[in-house]
């Protein structure tokens, strides 16, 4: 049987950084292949190359059989490669039908035959069970998680033969990843050839029979994963074997209340929050796509002025409304769950993000020290293993999930008393959970105050103390982590 897809001692270099040296991939029609690797070891690289998107300098690509040397993502398109990002790549400026059918508008005499988009994206859009997403609605105005969505569902529109999956669940919630599964069966059983990376191996085990491994850009295992364990597939990835339990809590939180709100209220999400964070605590929230919960921390950070309620912070009361700038004032930090669009400055670099909440730690007399700029940033990104060639590297050039870790060594330079993270370790390898987790944890032992909203039930439970279900923009009460499991943490958030 001819492949779907075959490639050959691929090799990429950016400059003085090697990418891939030799990754080789075979993926058969109607099959779904895992590729799996930490962080900068070369898989969305590689897609990169698949989509149109990069030339490799050295290696050979087939598709069905024939070679395959796409110049632009438009050649992939047409050879019928589509390739659904880890960081979204669609147009923030136009509507969701004009981003689903990009480069397959639909035309009449010539013009773009509106009624026609419109049709054709409300059916692909029920196809992925989202009828509620305007095909005229722009994307820019749409949550996260349902910009993943439209970014699937240009996949979907193109009928594609081959489609490349980058981290497609990493802002999905469940009921959205299982459609998304159905999905990948029924191209799957139309004999579409489907690779994807996930950092979950769960997932990769609960959609994918066969997997390939890359390894600081070189293939070094592949299989069925019906025949290997998690451990040794970790082994593979990150070259020995990794601990990937959840650190051990060994203190006890305060007493005292670092962080009080009450009443939040911040139209349409959020109906009404209270809560209070206690020093050395780590309060989980957990909540569907929706539920309010990203922007009542936005709230809290001062980047919804509309937002009314109270915040006692350090024995002082004041409204919610503010601004990020008297938050940071306040000892208050916050990751974002959107890091390309508004967690760092990608152009800048590493250096300048990891300390730009607190220049004055490395200027004098108000000017910025560059040399001291570069030893903090190095030993804060040195804490978190981030893979770079120097600080001063723009932080764009960096893989997903060391551009996450450098945001996370932002808050750890910052050195906030209150940590506000929403989905800390989205698109993060398993090794780099445990470091992201690891920090946390020593955060709150050094008796920061850490809000977490995270979809990824196994994290919450293994990473705090006490947890609250946001469900239909209203916060329910704090408990125990031991008081919830799984099942009930999803029945309070769609409210069963």
């Amino acid at each position: 049987m001819t492949p779907a897809l075959r490639l050959s001692g691929i090799v990429k270099r950016f400059g003085a950084t090697v990418a891939l040296d030799g990754a080789d991939l075979e993926v058969g029609p109607g099959e779904v292949h895992a590729l799996l690797g930490e962080n900068g070891a070369g898989k969305s690289t590689l897609l990169s190359i698949l989509g149109g998107l990069l030339r490799p300098e050295a290696g050979t690509l087939e598709v069905e059989g024939a070679p395959y040397a796409p110049r632009s993502p438009r050649d992939a398109r047409e050879r019928g490669i589509a390739l659904i990002h880890q960081e979204l790549s669609l147009f923030p400026h136009l509507t969701v039908a004009e981003n689903v059918l990009v480069g397959v508008e639909p035309r009449s005499h010539g013009l773009l035959d509106r009624e026609e988009a419109r049709r054709r994206t409300r059916e692909v859009l029920a196809e992925f069970g989202h009828p509620e997403i305007e095909p005229d609605a722009r994307v820019s105005r749409l949550p996260i998680a349902a910009r993943q969505v439209v970014e699937i569902c240009r996949a979907i529109a193109g009928q594609a033969r081959v489609v490349l999956m980058d981290e497609p669940t990493s802002s999905l919630q469940r009921a959205d990843v299982e459609r998304l599964f159905a999905l990948i069966r029924r191209l799957a059983d139309s004999r579409v050839a489907i690779v994807y990376i996930s950092h979950f191996l769960e997932e990769a085990r609960e959609v994918a029979r066969a997997f390939s491994v890359l390894r600081d850009g070189r293939s070094v295992a592949s299989g069925l994963l019906e025949a290997v364990t998690n451990d040794e597939l970790i082994a593979h990835m990150v070259g020995r074997t990794v601990d990937t339990r959840f650190p051990r809590r060994d203190h006890a939180p305060s007493e005292e209340v670092e962080l009080e709100v009450r009443g939040l209220v911040a139209a349409p999400g959020v109906r009404e929050a209270s809560f209070a964070l206690r020093r050395g605590e780590v309060l989980g929230v957990f909540g569907l796509m929706g539920s309010g919960r990203t922007e009542m921390v936005r709230s809290l950070f001062g980047l919804d002025s509309s937002a009314v309620g109270t915040v006692r912070r350090g024995g002082q009361e004041g409204p919610v409304a503010s601004t990020p700038a008297r938050r940071l004032a306040q000892g208050l930090g916050y990751l974002s769950e959107d890091r390309k669009g508004e967690g760092l400055a990608l152009p800048m670099s590493v250096a300048d993000n990891v300390t730009v909440t607190r220049f004055s730690s490395c200027s004098r007399l108000g000017v910025l020290d560059p040399g001291r700029q570069r030893e903090q940033a190095e030993e804060r990104t040195r804490e978190l293993k981030v893979k770079m060639r120097s600080p001063d590297q723009p932080v764009r050039t960096l893989s997903g999930g060391n551009q996450q870790k450098v945001a996370m060594a932002r808050l750890l330079h910052q050195e906030a008393d209150v940590l506000l993270l929403d989905e800390p370790t989205r698109g993060i390898d398993v090794a780099s959970k445990g470091q992201i987790y690891e920090a946390i944890g020593a955060a709150a032992a050094g008796g920061k105050a850490v809000l977490m909203v995270s979809s990824y039930l196994p994290e919450l439970l293994g990473v705090c103390d006490r947890l609250a279900v946001m469900s239909r923009g209203r916060l329910g009460e704090a408990r125990a982590v031991d008081e919830w499991t799984p099942e009930s943490l999803m029945e309070e958030a769609i409210g069963a």
